[in-house]
């Protein structure tokens, strides 16, 4: 009884769920040429939030090297967003991550990246928020917050906010109110909203231009005391560190990269449109290099700009861009900032909560959480009680937790997701032709019902020795279940060796590089070891599933990707990972206790098809849209 009770758990952990085949009625998207898709990319990129981002990690990571911090994350990203290509092209459908990795690698893997995900959009949500309420202080001269702070500072725990932020918990209470009456996201908010984005950058390189100084890219420590002894502002410096460009070394370069990950992030849900390009191959690719690098262009120069108009320990961590227009004495210009990114944020905050609850509604609907939260209530048409989990969930983090800390998390939420979508490409690619939709499941599994119940030839056994032979000479030009399995067992042998090699160059990059006889020699032989595990992977047969988009260089650029994604995971602090073992724990109750038992996949006649979340409204924009 147990042992029947593990294996049904077991298969439980990989069942996926099958498409309903597509209809004729369907719509389609027109299709876009490259050139739309880079539009397309570049809006979804160029986000407000970042230039959040940039204050607090000029000031307390990276310095004026964040420029490189952000080359580095566009690297990153240009590889993520390859896997996800591919990954989207394997299932027919619009849809997130999400439902791709439901669909192709099952229900495990799903939930994961869709709890993942969640934290990413909670942590982003409160951060968006938080944001607007220090833009909105800087507005009226930073009084709330200095009230706040004296008031709540000294009774507050170290690891939390100096202050709870009322403005933030007032301003998610009131969109959460809207989001239940029914509120959308319209066509028009959208292009305004894109417009004010696209002027950020270009109002702040001009103005960096103008008021820039060289100097402040060349700062001592003499320039830093002069500064120390001289400032009437009203917070304090931050840290000097070597000073010059890189003054917090190739450490803060990376840690600055880590917490800059999402920065692309946007860029990503072009792939789905991408798949309807006439020709996807290139166009998904070539659109998506150009449209991170202008996104890098844009980030890096308004970085650059800000750097130059105000030493990098003088930056407002928090309400960075209006606050240096104050510094350098162009006051109109700092408010007409602040202003614009009050509008911005604004509406990025509501797409961050729109994602938020349209996919706690299909993780529900799916059975992967409580079925009470994708209930749509009859009169204003919304999912209530998803969007007042997600309200709650905002209002408690934004109002408590530091900003830095938030951006922490998100990264924390997006790498671990994006590295199982980079397994997930490396193992379907040598996988035998599956067919995802459910009538084909159906027709496979009589036919295969057929063949149990009549005799046929034995299938000779894969032995051990079969199985070493395979690793070098597989025995079809077509992937069968053994060299299915090979590839599962050395896609998880990669990711464990590439795993302890971040760790090394992570924990002891100057011993490494310094030629420490143990170190370099384990360097050297995990270096051999995935490249020998690569090899046997590449010796495998591809499936020949025609696809829309394929990634170039497999099975190169996912362990590539792999790499670089658990190298910037080995960057974020340790209390970072806390609150995420915390989150995760919280999701393994929820899914030992409840989503075992009520899958969807799990209870066949009941299964709605997997498409994009059947109980929202058409208006709402997707999950990967935010």
């Amino acid at each position: 009884m147990l042992r029947q009770y593990v294996r049904q758990f077991r298969q439980g952990l990989v069942r996926r769920r099958p498409l309903e085949p597509r209809e004729e009625s369907e719509s389609r998207r027109a299709p876009l040429s490259t050139l739309g898709l880079v539009i397309l990319g570049v809006c979804r990129t160029l986000e407000a939030g970042v230039y959040v981002l940039i204050g607090v990690t000029t000031l307390l990571i990276t310095g004026p090297a964040i420029v490189i911090s952000f080359l580095v994350v566009a690297l990153s990203s240009v590889l993520s967003g390859l896997c996800y290509a591919e990954l989207c092209a394997w299932v027919p459908r619009s849809g997130s991550v999400y439902l791709y990795s439901y669909v192709t690698m099952g229900e495990l893997c799903a939930f994961i990246i869709g709890w993942n995900r969640l934290l990413y959009l909670v942590a982003a949500a409160s951060c968006l928020t938080r944001a607007w309420s220090y833009a909105f202080d800087s507005l009226i001269g930073n009084h709330i917050s200095q009230a706040l702070e004296r008031t709540f500072s000294p009774h507050m725990p170290s690891f939390l906010a100096p202050y709870p932020d009322f403005i933030a918990l007032g301003l998610v209470l009131l969109m959460t109110g809207l989001l239940v009456l029914g509120a959308r996201v319209t066509t028009l908010i959208f292009k305004v909203s894109t417009g004010l984005n696209l002027f950020v950058p270009i109002f702040m390189i001009l103005s960096g231009f103008i008021k820039g100084d060289l100097h402040n890219w060349q700062l001592t420590e003499q320039d830093y005391r002069s500064n120390t002894s001289g400032s009437s502002s009203t917070f304090s410096l931050g840290p000097l560190g070597s000073g010059g460009f890189v003054p917090f070394g190739f450490e803060g370069i990376l840690q600055g990269a880590a917490v800059l990950f999402i920065s692309y992030f946007g860029v990503h849900g072009m792939v789905i449109a991408g798949k309807e390009a006439p020709n996807p191959q290139r166009s998904i690719a070539l659109s998506m290099v150009i449209s991170i690098f202008i996104g890098f262009l844009a980030y890096s120069g308004v970085s650059a700009a800000l750097t130059l108009m105000v030493p990098y320990y003088q930056i407002y961590p928090y309400s960075p861009l209006p606050q240096a227009f104050l510094q350098v004495g162009w006051d109109p210009a700092g408010y007409v900032m602040a202003v614009v990114l009050l509008c911005t944020l604004l509406y990025s905050f509501l797409c961050a909560m729109v994602s938020m609850f349209q996919l706690i509604c299909a993780m529900a609907a799916d059975g992967l959480l409580f079925r009470v939260l994708a209930q749509i209530h009859s009169r204003t048409g919304t999912p209530i009680m998803a969007i007042l989990v997600s309200g709650t969930l905002t209002g408690f983090t934004a109002s408590l937790l530091r900003i830095l800390d938030l951006v922490k998390l998100m990264s924390a939420g997006v790498l671990p997701a994006y590295t199982l979508v980079a397994v997930s490409v490396l193992v379907l690619r040598y996988q035998p032709d599956q067919n995802l939709s459910k009538k084909g499941k159906t027709e496979k599994g009589n036919e295969t019902s057929d063949l149990e119940a009549s005799p046929s030839e034995p299938v000779p056994e894969a032995g051990p020795l079969r199985i070493l032979k395979s690793l070098w000479f597989p025995t079809s030009t077509t992937p069968t279940k053994i060299s299915g399995q090979i590839v599962y067992g050395c896609a998880s042998l990669l990711v464990l060796l590439l795993s302890t090699l971040s760790l090394i160059l992570a924990q002891w990059p100057s011993q490494v590089f310094s030629g420490d006889p143990g170190l370099t020699t384990v360097v050297l032989l995990l270096l051999l070891l995935i490249t020998g595990v690569t090899v046997i992977i590449w010796r495998q047969p591809q499936s020949p599933s025609p696809l829309l988009f394929r990634i170039p260089a497999l099975p190169v650029l996912p362990p590539v990707s792999i790499f670089m994604n658990i190298y910037l995971m080995m960057q974020i602090t340790s209390e970072t990972w806390i609150l995420f073992g915390i989150w995760m724990a919280i999701g393994s109750v929820i899914y030992v206790g409840y989503e075992i038992r009520h899958s969807l996949t799990g209870n066949n006649h009941q299964q709605p098809p997997a498409s994009t979340p059947q109980t929202l409204d058409e208006n709402i924009p997707s999950a990967e849209s935010a």
